[in-house]
């Protein structure tokens, strides 16, 4: 059993598959935190275009 157990402890395999597990949760997590920042700021900019746009009147120099 004492064998078994620090063979276990001397397995590296484990902790490499843990390493690359948190590797891919930040790396998702980031993407998540990118992801809201770009859909609230594109969210922001199309409401002040459509304001912006529904604020112009037409003018006669336009016709022209």
């Amino acid at each position: 059993m004492i064998k078994l157990l620090k063979n276990f402890r001397k397995d590296e395999d484990g902790a490499v598959t843990v390493d690359w597990v948190v590797l891919t949760a930040a790396v998702v997590a980031l993407a998540g935190a990118a992801y809201t920042a770009i859909e609230t700021g594109s969210q922001t900019l199309t409401t002040n275009t459509g304001t912006f746009i529904t604020a112009q009147s037409p003018t006669a120099e336009a016709e022209e």
